[in-house]
């Protein structure tokens, strides 16, 4: 395809987005299995190590098969837009995260952040961060007076990091408004971007400076990989520094990985349509169901962040909450009695997953800590799937019945 036809539809960026017409003519993009590619000379060789000419040398440092995933999923996190942004492959989520730490704080740097967040993250801020000298603050983003706050009573803050929808409370956070106060104030605004893929938002569009995936979930879509990027709109620093950071590290992907990551990502917009359409009923349904205290769902117009939802999302995305008026022996209970839906800790898979922090993924957590982040007993988290929605509400219902 001439690199000067547009392409004007997200499915179309999806599908042909960063690929490369291969040496042999291989339709699909092939997986590069090789560590290290060859010289042509000794010359060639010292031109591609000072830079002067481009080619790849390692594959822990670039990969043909890394590149065309990185370029679909920056070409997808901009679509509609003039931004360009440079994206690097990560073996997984946090080791992207891991990577935006380490290349943008030093030592005394701190980091502002929403209360709900994932769990490795939390753990990342909590264990990892603080022996080098760092440190997260937590707060309420959500209330742009405490953000703001925040940032007058501590200019060690460097970073504003955020996650909307948030893990697993489903909480959303204003991208366009705390993106616009971190600049006042000179700060770094990091998204995670993971639970509403770039088909649902563009955190770019509204003025972020770095965007993080688990490329794990949604993106691959099928459960086959794990994987991780890092987009940021500083091409020299992230051509720079950040890859000096991310090669030094050495949580780069891996060719197979990134090959099943891009098949996925060629379905991303009808999956996530599906996706989509079946949460509405799932949330609808539950909404009204005896055993269930409450339905973490932004697209509920009860959720107290629906219209920051409505605002910044194409559609309220596949991720719920909901905390079951049984506690956690309810929760267990729901568990136990799954059917079709899956009994597991992920999501973003074409199945229904469902999982109990409480008991599974909180378990060593205390109770108090637990429910000031929002994690009650009865929380189960849920990730909508693409099953037929009568299957999958009968199998909710019958797995409930038990907890009234």
């Amino acid at each position: 395809m001439d690199k000067s036809f547009p392409l004007t539809g997200f499915s179309s960026l999806a599908i042909h987005a960063g690929h490369e017409t291969d040496p042999r003519y291989a339709h699909q993009v092939p997986v590069y299995a090789t560590s290290t590619f060859v010289f042509d000379d000794a010359e060639q060789g010292m031109r591609r190590f000072s830079g002067e000419e481009k080619g790849y040398i390692y594959s822990r440092w670039g990969n043909p098969t890394l590149a065309e995933a990185e370029e679909k999923i920056a070409a997808m996190e901009t679509f509609s837009s003039d931004i360009k942004v440079k994206g690097i492959l990560h073996s997984s989520g946090m080791a992207a995260i891991s990577s935006l730490m380490i290349a943008t704080l030093k030592t005394g740097d701190k980091v502002l952040s929403h209360y709900s967040l994932y769990g490795g993250t939390q753990e990342l801020f909590n264990r990892v961060l603080p022996p080098l000298g760092m440190a997260g603050i937590i707060a309420d983003l959500r209330d742009l007076n405490k953000a703001e706050d925040a940032l007058r009573a501590d200019p060690a803050i460097r970073m504003i990091y955020i996650e909307t929808p948030a893990n697993p409370t489903i909480q959303c956070v204003d991208i366009a408004a705390l993106c616009a106060l971190g600049k006042k104030y000179g700060k770094i605004i990091a998204c995670d971007n993971t639970f509403a893929t770039p088909y649902l938002q563009q955190p770019f569009l509204h003025g972020a400076d770095f965007v993080a995936h688990s490329t794990t979930k949604f993106l691959n879509g099928h459960g086959t990989a794990i994987g991780g990027i890092l987009l940021g709109r500083d091409a020299e620093f992230m051509n720079g520094h950040a890859t000096k950071i991310h090669r030094i590290l050495g949580g780069n992907g891996n060719p197979f990985d990134a090959f099943v990551l891009i098949n996925g990502m060629k379905t991303l917009e009808v999956r996530m349509e599906r996706h989509c359409s079946n949460a509405v009923a799932v949330a609808d349904f539950l909404n009204k169901h005896p055993a269930v205290a409450n339905v973490n769902y932004n697209g509920l117009a009860t959720h107290p962040d629906y219209a920051v939802a409505q605002k910044q999302m194409r559609h309220p995305g596949a991720m719920m909450s909901i905390e079951l008026k049984g506690g956690l022996k309810a929760g267990i209970a729901m568990m136990n009695k799954l059917q079709l839906c899956t009994r597991t800790v992920s999501l973003g898979t074409c199945d229904t997953l469902l999982c109990h922090p409480a008991s599974m993924t909180h378990y060593g957590v205390p109770k108090e800590q637990r429910e000031a982040s929002g994690i009650g007993d009865g929380l189960i988290r849920m990730s909508i799937g693409m099953e037929n929605i009568q299957d999958i509400l009968r199998d909710l219902d019958q797995s409930l019945t038990v907890s009234q």
